[in-house]
């Protein structure tokens, strides 16, 4: 089967959950024999070309773990990126005519009924309701919900990561979708290095929050409430700013009033795996969420977790986290006291998370069930 992939930045990368799960679909649909082409953005990291891959801002098309990776087109602007990207992605993708163009995130949708129109077959996946995301400006909210209904009226198959928002496509469009959630493996804990001898970092010795600087992650409440704690513990806030440079200035502003919070910028690699290793809580403290994979891998490396009580991170924690009531600082901080005062029971939240979260969500699953929708009657 010919499958062909839009609406990534690039792989491989770790811009955003969208680029995890293509990289993690992709090669491993190649893996099984199936011929993919995933359409990277032309461009830099959004967090600087120094966290450029050696191929991923490549003009010319190449090969990744199997995958065809074929570079487009793209304005590399505020908002249109993922437009132009998309746009010429979809193209390409008609010229080449795959059996399946597998579409990510509501604005690449837009596009999506090109190939429809030429009867190609389209499965789309809602990884949010980006359109309520703060960041964007009354155009860019406009366009992204354009995609969203165009992928609910013209996508062969679409896909959600949460069960509140297949209620929502069937209330808003009445429309049945595919509740088909992100995998992740079991990750292997490492002693603290890097984090060491650039931040003085060690192990159990800070709260973590890991992902986009962006305001619907509410990392403003975590560093409100964090500020209101008596502890000798710092706040590691790591990750880089994606189209929302003023927030991120308004969080590193927030932070230089205390010397406990330190601010990594975007991190991967070692220094990542060493943040998740040895953090004594990693805190989700979001408004609004997809199906959050920095949470997954926080769990995945065996940490004790504490997220917004927003639906969909409390369906990925079960009662195997603790969460707060969304937005409310004052609760944030009475929960992250006691946790800090609590360590036997952050010591047994760990020691079950791992074996918990592998045990639920499998990349393989998703890949079996996704391939299902692909061609059903193969």
């Amino acid at each position: 089967m010919r499958i062909a992939f839009i609406g990534h930045k690039r792989i491989p990368s770790r811009e955003g959950g969208v680029e995890v799960v293509v990289e993690e679909l992709s090669t491993r649909m190649a893996a099984r024999g199936e011929q993919v082409v995933a359409y990277n953005r032309r461009g830099h990291n959004v967090a600087g070309e120094e966290f450029d891959s050696h191929a991923n801002v490549s003009d010319k098309p190449y090969v990744y773990q199997g995958v065809h990776v074929v570079p487009v087109t793209t304005i590399d602007a505020k908002g249109l990126a993922a437009l132009t990207s998309s746009f010429f992605a979809t193209l390409q993708a008609i010229k080449a005519r795959p059996d399946v163009i597998h579409y990510h995130a509501e604005g690449p949708c837009v596009p999506l009924r090109l190939a429809h129109w030429m009867g190609i077959r389209t499965v789309a996946t809602i990884h949010g309701l980006d359109w309520q995301r703060a960041k964007w400006g009354r155009f860019a909210s406009w366009y992204l919900k354009f995609g969203e209904r165009t992928a609910a009226k013209c996508a062969d198959e679409v896909i959600v990561l949460s069960r509140n928002v297949q209620q929502y496509f069937k209330d808003t469009y009445e429309r049945d979708v595919h509740f088909i959630p992100n995998g992740v493996e079991r990750s292997t804990p490492v002693p603290a290095d890097v984090i060491t001898q650039q931040y003085g970092l060690k192990k159990d010795g800070y709260i973590l929050f890991l992902g986009r600087i962006v305001p619907e992650k509410g990392v403003h409440y975590l560093v409100d409430a964090f500020k209101k704690l008596d502890t000798d513990k710092k706040l590691v806030i790591a990750g880089g700013s994606s189209d929302s440079a003023e927030y991120y200035e308004s969080i590193k502003s927030a932070a230089t009033s205390d010397p406990r919070i330190v601010l990594t910028g975007f991190t991967q690699g070692k220094e990542l795996a060493e943040l998740y290793s040895n953090a004594y809580v990693y805190v989700l403290p979001s408004d609004l969420e997809g199906m959050p994979m920095s949470l997954l891998e926080a769990l995945s490396y065996g940490n004790c977790c504490l997220t917004s009580d927003i639906p969909e991170c409390a369906e990925v924690v079960g009662d195997h986290a603790v969460t707060f009531h969304k937005g409310d600082v004052d609760d944030l901080r009475a929960t992250l006291a006691a946790l800090i005062n609590d360590p036997a029971r952050v010591a047994a939240l760990k020691a079950g998370a791992a074996d918990y979260i592998t045990d639920k969500y499998s990349w393989d699953d998703v890949v079996d069930r996704t391939l299902a929708l692909y061609l059903p009657n193969r």
